[in-house]
């Protein structure tokens, strides 16, 4: 990767975001000249900007969240028309493409999770440590949190608990938030922290009692499993033969989604003794990386939120994509619709 000569890096006048195991991820891009790069979680810019050092590369950059956009503003307007910026799902990030006529590209980057810009701002509801409204929306639309909270049955809330953060005390938490909803409703993160803290106690050191409630009606609000598993297969559709993907996820759930696909796409599939005339699917990825990269010691020690990021890369084939989706990757779980009543 070369310095742009147009000078991206500070150009835009605005703090600089630097993106966990950003240089490693761009770097396994291998960034070119006239290459056209999706950034499906734009975020702060701080993939795309990184991308942009490569003079002639061109970048979509995607957020579900308004206020990424308007934050990208600067960045676009200092890329000079090789940044463009669209407010949408990345699951989408295929048709994002064709929207803007490209048949291909030659790489995409994903940072899964949620923000620290959307952390820090109490108002999006997001963390247990700042008292604001029960949200949790990334893209501000459809049922939030409190919505989750107040209408899903004790089961309901057992089951996504559980699965999404893997919390075992998730039973006790249910029934905690039932009972305390049957005197008042629950409409601010602290409330929530303040009943989810009496049944799930923790140590020194330890994690929040409400660290793994919060992330599971974050992740069940916005869907980030079910988006994660359809970005994959959005990608295997728009890269061209031999563009690769660079994903860093921060949660085992978001990781074993994207070790299961590219495991599974980058073996041949169809074969069976029950069906031996049946042709063989090729493999639609190849692995970059057999393991996944983790960050050093000093860029965790710079910034504490990358300790438990982990960074995949896989490479497309030219076999076509397979009709086969997110089969087996997901957690059974209830449908936010059929939970949230609206109306």
């Amino acid at each position: 990767m070369t310095a742009d000569s147009d000078g991206i890096a500070g150009a835009d006048g605005l703090p600089r975001h630097v993106a966990v195991l950003g240089r490693a991820a761009v770097d396994a891009l291998r960034v070119r000249d006239g290459g056209i790069y999706i950034d499906g979680t734009f975020g702060a810019g701080g993939y795309s900007r990184l991308v942009l050092e490569t003079h002639g590369a061109e970048v979509i950059g995607i957020d579900r969240d308004r206020s990424a956009i308007a934050g990208g503003a600067g960045l676009v307007e200092a890329a000079a028309g090789r940044l463009t910026l669209i407010e949408e799902r990345f699951s989408a990030l295929d048709r994002v493409a064709r929207k803007f006529g490209h048949e291909h590209v030659d790489g995409i980057v994903l940072d899964i999770g949620v923000s620290s810009m959307q952390l820090d701002d109490a108002g999006r509801g997001f963390s247990f440590r700042l008292d604001g409204p029960l949200d949790m929306r990334m893209g501000r639309d459809g049922p939030s949190a409190a919505d989750v909270v107040a209408q899903a049955s004790e089961r309901d809330l057992a089951d996504i608990v559980f699965q999404l953060g893997e919390e075992r005390h998730s039973r006790a938490v249910a029934r905690a938030i039932v009972a305390a909803r049957n005197d008042a409703p629950i409409r601010s993160t602290a409330e929530l922290a303040a009943i989810v803290s009496r049944v799930v106690h923790s140590r020194p050191r330890q994690i929040h009692p409400a660290t793994r409630t919060f992330q599971a009606l974050r992740m069940f609000v916005n869907d980030e499993l079910g988006e994660l598993a359809e970005a994959l297969v959005a990608a295997e559709r728009i890269l061209k033969p031999v563009g690769r993907l660079a994903i860093v996820t921060f949660h085992s759930l978001e990781d074993r989604i994207v070790k299961t696909f590219l495991a599974r796409r980058s073996r041949s599939a169809g074969v069976s003794r029950h069906q031996p005339d049946v042709v063989a699917l090729a493999p639609t990825f190849r692995l970059v990386t057999k393991r996944p990269t983790v960050p050093d010691d000093a860029e965790v020690a710079a910034n504490p939120r990358a300790r438990s990021a982990k960074h995949r890369v896989a490479e497309r084939t030219d076999a076509p994509p397979r009709i086969a989706g997110d089969e087996g990757l997901l957690p059974r779980l209830p449908a936010l619709h059929d939970i949230v009543r609206t109306g």
